[in-house]
């Protein structure tokens, strides 16, 4: 059971580094080198991007933690490296954090933006970017965040699990 709570742990950690790394890079990178193009081009990459990335590359490190975090909190409960439960608990809360900021709020702007004709208007095309693009940006600063947090709390959690191999019930 201690292999696989370890493989549980590393594999969300993985996930977590991932999606971190994935969603500061829009903040400090992507949006910011959007931000510099005219409405059309705004409107038109993020349309590309959100059918882009729904694909196995993101799906499988954005899903595949939550129920890997729920398996290493079980082990941990039962006594599987006790010390390292409420980091592990911290973890799973941060990540289902980050996905219900992405699924209530980045992606309903994703799906509405993406109901924009790209040879709409340039007012249809400044408003659609104006309701989109400061929301999308905040939210998904606090989804890097809380995949930042989660990813800490995981380490912190894995450094306890590895102290923990020579202990008793551990």
């Amino acid at each position: 059971m201690r292999a696989l709570q370890t493989a549980a742990l590393l594999a969300s950690a993985a996930g977590a580094a991932l999606m971190a790394g994935l969603f500061c890079a829009f903040s400090y990178a992507v949006m910011p080198g959007l931000a510099r193009g005219d409405d059309r081009s705004f409107v038109q990459s993020m349309q590309h991007i959100n059918k882009a990335i729904l694909n196995g590359w993101f799906l499988l490190p954005f899903l595949l933690p939550l129920p890997l975090l729920v398996l290493a909190t079980v082990l941990a409960a039962k006594g599987h490296s006790r010390g390292a439960l409420p980091w592990i608990i911290a973890a799973l809360a941060l990540y289902a954090a980050a996905f219900l900021v992405t699924g209530t709020q980045n992606v309903p702007l994703n799906d509405a933006l993406d109901k924009v004709p790209i040879d709409a208007g340039p007012a249809r095309l400044g408003d659609a970017r104006a309701a989109f693009e400061d929301r999308w940006v905040t939210w998904n600063t606090v989804r890097a965040v809380l995949h930042t947090a989660s990813l800490g709390a995981l380490l912190w959690a894995i450094h306890l699990h590895g102290a923990a191999k020579g202990e008793t019930g551990s």
